[in-house]
């Protein structure tokens, strides 16, 4: 995770010593910043402690969407690090806010990945893709081997 001094253009230190009994530092804060989507703020808690990092993120009456989690992610981590949403067990489950949603990265460890072909292929924009799943249907190739050929045709560029 960044450094949160870096991110002190949107701190609340306020809210900080609100929450807190004292202002934030580089291990915890809290800031406030302009959803992408409507402006409206979204309120961002930060941790890097007992080595976690953790960002939670949420809204007064809507639950983040997508675009705004991919906002808070790009602005509090750094381009390489991969963060992620936690869905675990029913009898795990802890919340104690009804509009908001947790970022995550261990720092002990690397956060395993599936390969990027049972994600998509790089580079293929949607249009592309549409136009290789219209050729596929109109050839009658059955969609688990145009998947295969996207896949091997990836790995060969």
């Amino acid at each position: 995770m960044r450094a949160l001094r870096e991110l002190n253009a949107w701190r609340r230190t306020d809210l900080e010593v609100d929450h807190y009994g004292a202002p934030g530092d580089d291990s915890c804060g809290l800031f406030e910043i302009a959803s992408s989507i409507d402006r409206k703020p979204l309120r961002i808690i930060a941790t890097a402690i007992d080595g976690w990092d953790h960002v939670s993120v949420s809204r007064k009456n809507r639950t983040p969407n997508w675009t705004e989690m991919e906002q808070i992610k790009r602005l509090f981590f750094r381009d390489e690090e991969t963060a992620i949403q936690l869905h675990v067990p029913s009898s795990e489950h802890v919340n104690n806010h009804p509009h908001c949603l947790h970022l995550w990265r261990p720092h002990a460890v690397d956060i395993p990945k599936p390969p990027g072909a049972f994600v998509g292929v790089a580079g293929l924009t949607p249009d592309d893709m549409r136009a290789k799943i219209a050729a596929a249907k109109a050839a009658g190739i059955p969609m688990w081997m145009l998947a295969e050929a996207i896949a091997a045709e990836s790995a060969a560029s």
